[in-house]
């Protein structure tokens, strides 16, 4: 049987992101909903064990569906913390992912803003994804409802932005827009270089 999977610790005290996030919304939605995805990825996990061991799967979909949803949300909001740092601490990108970017999008500013029409878009709850799609070695910026939806696989997430209402709602109400647009001054450039560094070296690219 894997690990448990355990709430990793905010990278920054509560209040580092104001005022673009306040302190309130990210104890809430690290302690409380992130919180609540490792719980629900690890009781799926154990009722999978408990199934293989008596060989009875007839809720099988039930927890199956379960963890890719639970897991799923354990791992964007583990990246979703990553990728933000206090504004004007997430420096740029490296001369790679410049690079990639440029073939991609033609520059920073253009990819924030198909980033952001993208989130802004989600119908429900979701995310904003910009990942690297190894089969053809290039950037691609993807929608994903609720955590695992409409993901094309092998595509590996190097930033993410959250855009479940629990991610904004205290302080932006249903103004998602305003959010998104506060949220890029606290990407964290310097992670999702150290990110695409990896995932290129993996994948073949130095």
């Amino acid at each position: 049987m894997p690990g448990e999977y355990t709430l990793p610790d905010l990278p920054y005290p509560d209040d580092a992101l104001e005022p673009h996030l306040d302190a309130q919304t990210l104890k809430l939605h690290h302690d409380k909903h992130h919180a609540g995805y490792v719980k629900g990825a690890n009781a799926a996990t154990k009722e999978l064990a408990a199934a293989r061991d008596k060989g009875d799967y007839k809720l099988i979909d039930h927890w199956t569906q379960k963890l890719a949803f639970h897991a799923s949300g354990h791992l964007l909001h583990s990246l979703y913390w990553q990728n933000m740092a206090p504004a004007g601490k997430g420096g740029k990108p490296s001369k790679a992912l410049g690079d990639a970017i440029k073939a991609a999008f033609g520059d920073v500013d253009k990819l924030q803003a198909q980033l952001v029409a993208t989130a802004k878009t989600v119908e429900g709850s979701g995310w904003g994804i910009l990942g690297w799609q190894p089969f053809d070695q290039a950037l691609v910026i993807l929608q994903c409802q609720n955590h695992e939806k409409l993901a094309i696989w092998s595509v590996v997430p190097l930033l993410v932005v959250d855009v479940w209402e629990h991610a904004y709602y205290l302080k932006y109400q249903n103004k998602r827009a305003d959010y998104l647009a506060a949220w890029t001054k606290l990407i964290n450039w310097k992670d999702v270089s150290d990110r695409f560094a990896t995932v290129r070296k993996l994948t073949g690219l130095k």
